[in-house]
C-alpha cells in the first residue's frame, strides 16, 4: 500500500508541475504580447449559441472558455519593427537562431497589438508554426493558443512538446469542412463575417475571416474534433505581406 501511495503521490506531483508550467507559459505570453487572459472558445459541430468573449458559449460539441480581459499595457520600447518587412526580417533571424532548415516565412500580418507570421515547411507547404513579433521590442516568440496546444509536430503538445494532449496528426477534416465549421461559428458569434481559405498546420487549420471584404481577424479549427479557437489577442488588422520565403 505504501508503494501505491508513493506512486499516486508522484503522479499527482507531475500533473501539478505540468499544469503550473502551462500556466506560467500562458502568463508569460500575456505579459510579453500585451494580451489579457487568452480568449478561448472551443466547440464541436452543431447549432451554437453565445458569443466568443462576452459570455459563456454552449453547443452540441465540446466547449471550454477562458475569459477575455483587457489588454495588459506593455511599456513603449524603441527598437521594434517599423514595417511588415522589418517584422519579416525579425522572424527570419528567429529561424536562423533555431538553426532551422526547410522552413520559410509565407505570410506576415500587422495588427495593432502585434505582428503575426506563418512559417511553413518548404517541401510540404504545411504550416510549421505561428509566431508573434512584439511591435515595441521586436522580440519574436510562438503564438499562444492552437500553435502551442494543437500543433502535433512543433507545438508544446505535439511530438516535440513537453506533454501529450489534444494535438493530433490525424486531420479527418478537409479544408472545405474546416472552412464550413468556421463559417457556422462566425454566423452565430460574429454575424456578417465571412470565413477565408484555411492554412493547414499539423493538427489544425488557421484562417482569416473578413468583414465587408476586408480581413478583420483569425480563427483556428481543430483538424480532428472541429473545435474552433478565436484568436482574440491580435487587435485590429492593419496590413498583410504574403509570398516571402526563408530557406
Amino acid at each position: 500500500m505504501k508503494t501505491v501511495a508513493i506512486a499516486v503521490g508522484t503522479a499527482t506531483l507531475v500533473v501539478v508541475l505540468l499544469i503550473a508550467g502551462v500556466w506560467l507559459g500562458v502568463t508569460w505570453m500575456q505579459t510579453r504580447w500585451g494580451v489579457g487572459t487568452v480568449g478561448l472558445v472551443m466547440m464541436g459541430g452543431g447549432d451554437w449559441t453565445g458569443t466568443s468573449c462576452a459570455g459563456p458559449s454552449t453547443g452540441s460539441g465540446t466547449m471550454s472558455r477562458w475569459s477575455c480581459d483587457e489588454a495588459v499595457v506593455v511599456p513603449d520600447d524603441a527598437g521594434g519593427p517599423a514595417s511588415l518587412e522589418d517584422a519579416e526580417a525579425a522572424v527570419e533571424r528567429y529561424l536562423d537562431g533555431l538553426n532551422s532548415t526547410g522552413l520559410q516565412v509565407t505570410e506576415v500580418m500587422e495588427f495593432d497589438r502585434n505582428f503575426y507570421a506563418i512559417v511553413a515547411e518548404v517541401d510540404t507547404g504545411i504550416g510549421a508554426m505561428e509566431l508573434l513579433v512584439d511591435p515595441r521590442s521586436g522580440a519574436v516568440g510562438p503564438e499562444p493558443g492552437p500553435n502551442m496546444m494543437w500543433n502535433a509536430q512543433y507545438g508544446m503538445m505535439g511530438r516535440g512538446g513537453m506533454m501529450n494532449g489534444s494535438a493530433t496528426d490525424e486531420m479527418t477534416l478537409s479544408p472545405e469542412e474546416a472552412e464550413d465549421l468556421a463559417q457556422r461559428w462566425l454566423d452565430v458569434n460574429m454575424p456578417g463575417r465571412t470565413a477565408g481559405e484555411p492554412d493547414p498546420f499539423y493538427g489544425y487549420y488557421t484562417l482569416h475571416f473578413l468583414n465587408d471584404g476586408e480581413i478583420e481577424g483569425m480563427l483556428s479549427v481543430h483538424g480532428g474534433t472541429g473545435d474552433v479557437w478565436y484568436h482574440s489577442w491580435h487587435g485590429d488588422f492593419v496590413a498583410v505581406l504574403e509570398g516571402h520565403g526563408h530557406d
